[in-house]
């Protein structure tokens, strides 16, 4: 009984193997996971890229499956069969964050993925009050790490909550420069930069694509970008690594299969979505969520995610944030 469920099991994965390139040929339409709710960037980047593959792929169908923080979107992916036909969005916080601040995780970010490609990367950038930062004479992030230190305990910060992108990068950020500085937790984002531009909070690290109208309009400083080098949507602003090496800590998000995915399906994939992400039709609407395309093979996407996981187990474990 046991040897016919193997030989069973192992025709049903050979039948999936072969019949998914087939599958594939015959135009039925791809299910593409969004993880998060219709509207918000990743949504919206998503959308651009299943009509940019449409003439190679074709009809790419998007389901949006928001809930725990990404983790029931990206669980149906690593669930699906591995015929090509279910793909899904992998971000900072499913692949990387949440296996460490979720006490619980219904998949392995590690091992239940066959990566396709990067899509993206957006900045977060380390803004102030202006008018704060005019008072303390804070012009540059080495004067706010100077002030800090010569002040411990005076300065706070506010974050979207326990293990958010703000408050990760806040800790990291005061663990790298040797200072302390309060950790202040609201429910949600927006209600994090109300508290920063009324004044309640004197700096945040906040996604450039929601903190940007601000600093535009003067009454948000940007100190500095959390990415390894400056972001081309604000050029004059420096990156944190500039004054601490190696400092990197961005949000970004790309392309998954559920493992097991035939090579040959993936790099077919791969080669659609690339090219669709080099475009400059992609770049311009990419552009105007001040998101920057990232195109990569499959193995150099694998790679990145696993230096994600681990650069932020010792981020959120240093935190204790967790989510029961």
């Amino acid at each position: 009984m046991n040897a016919r469920r193997h030989f069973l099991a192992a025709l049903a994965a050979t039948t999936a193997v072969i019949a998914a390139p087939h599958a594939m040929a015959q135009n039925r339409p791809i299910r593409l996971v969004v993880p998060y709710a219709a509207g918000g960037p990743i949504d919206v980047t998503a959308r651009v890229l299943a009509e940019g593959v449409k003439d190679s792929l074709g009809t790419v169908i998007i389901d949006n499956k928001p809930g725990a923080g990404g983790n029931i979107g990206a669980d149906m992916v690593a669930k699906a069969p591995p015929d090509g036909l279910t793909i899904g969005i992998a971000a900072t916080a499913t692949n990387a964050v949440n296996p460490w601040l979720y006490a619980k995780m219904p998949f392995n970010a590690a091992t239940d993925f066959a990566p396709i490609t990067q899509m993206v990367r957006v900045p977060n950038v380390l803004v102030m009050n202006a008018d704060t930062a005019k008072r303390l004479h804070l012009n540059s992030l080495r004067d706010l790490i100077a002030y800090a230190k010569a002040n411990p305990g005076k300065l706070n910060y506010g974050s979207g909550g326990n293990g958010s992108a703000g408050h990760l990068a806040g800790e990291m950020f005061k663990k790298e420069a040797g200072i302390f500085a309060v950790h202040i937790p609201y429910n949600g984002g927006n209600p994090a930069q109300l508290a920063l531009l009324s004044g309640q909070v004197d700096f945040n690290f906040d996604n450039l694509a929601t903190a940007a109208p601000n600093i535009r309009s003067g009454k948000l400083k940007a100190i500095a970008v959390t990415t390894a080098e400056r972001s081309s949507a604000l050029p004059d602003v420096p990156p944190v690594a500039a004054t601490l090496k190696g400092f990197s800590i961005d949000t970004w998000w790309g392309l998954v299969a559920p493992a097991g995915t035939p090579p040959d399906v993936v790099a077919k994939l791969n080669q659609a979505f690339v090219a669709a992400l080099k475009t400059p039709e992609t770049k311009t609407r990419f552009a105007s969520l001040l998101a920057e395309p990232v195109a990569s093979t499959p193995e150099q996407f694998g790679a990145f995610m696993k230096s994600e996981l681990v650069k932020y187990e010792k981020v959120v474990k240093a935190t204790g944030a967790q989510v029961d």
